[in-house]
């Protein structure tokens, strides 16, 4: 621990703090994770904890730059190209005789999975009759996601993966380059919406039958992750599929008994009761 780290108490505090004055609960985090990522706040801020707790208390905008950094996520196209494999290799053909699909990408960060599915979807063709919701808490990624323009440089290992999947085309068909940066087709974008969801304390909003959410409830404790993987539950339809991700999977029995696994090293259920 560095000098200024803060500690379990100090931590306990600026939840405290985040819950009763902007409304936004941190209890069910991990608290290993959150300690990392503030600390990292306020040495990029130059800040003590006090005037940390001070700067959040009073400072609005401050607040959301706070929650951005906190809740940032890293991510991009295709990664994992064993579980797009996996989901292409069972999921989409489950769906082909569906007429309207909907799919959730919970937690899509700056929206490069939520147009991964996209893409997977328009290859087999489903994208006409699906329909992709990205969520997140966090506006900035959201921004980012919206605009869909990406770094140019990233679209390598983006390839890469998609290749590696057995991606059927070229991932530049689905962007358009300008300059340094690419910036997915409109086509692509014209079934796609993102807006602002809260895992800890939102409700279900739709009906779905493909709900993906990974690398997220590895920042939950157990008792939020069993909230989160019920609300999935509540929200897909019946023979709907939850989409993990091999870093994580549904540990409570009880709700493990409402899903079968299609594909237990990637994490993918189904819904069955």
């Amino acid at each position: 621990m560095t000098k200024d780290a803060i500690t379990d108490e100090q931590l306990e505090d600026i939840i405290f703090v985040t819950r009763n004055i902007y409304g936004f609960d941190f209890d069910g985090y991990s608290r290993a994770s959150l300690k990392r990522r503030i600390n990292r706040i306020m040495v990029l801020k130059r800040l003590d904890f006090f005037d940390l707790r001070s700067t959040l208390t009073n400072n609005k905008d401050f607040f959301h730059d706070f929650l951005n950094e906190v809740t940032v996520n890293v991510t991009e196209m295709f990664r994992d190209p064993k579980f797009f494999k996996s989901v292409k290799e069972h999921v989409i053909p489950y769906l082909s005789s569906y007429q309207h699909i909907k799919v959730w990408n919970a937690g899509c960060s700056t929206g490069e999975e939520l147009y991964s599915f996209a893409i997977l979807f328009e290859e087999q063709g489903l994208y006409k009759r699906s329909f992709f919701y990205g969520t997140d808490i966090n506006h900035k990624v959201l921004e980012t996601a919206k605009e869909g323009i990406y770094d140019l440089q990233k679209m390598k290992q983006y390839s890469e993966n998609y290749l590696a999947l057995g991606g059927g085309k070229s991932l530049a068909n689905y962007y358009v380059a300008q300059y340094d940066a690419a910036s997915i087709s409109r086509q692509l974008k014209k079934n796609v919406l993102f807006s602002m969801h809260n895992l800890v304390s939102d409700g279900p909003f739709n009906e779905f039958q493909v709900i993906s959410c990974r690398n997220v409830l590895i920042y939950f404790n157990p008792e939020l992750q069993r909230t989160v993987i019920n609300l999935f539950y509540e929200s897909l339809a019946n023979f709907g599929f939850l989409c993990l991700g091999g870093k994580e999977t549904i540990r409570d029995p009880y709700l493990a008994k409402k899903f079968k696994a299609i594909d237990k090293k990637n994490n993918i259920y189904q819904k069955i009761n």
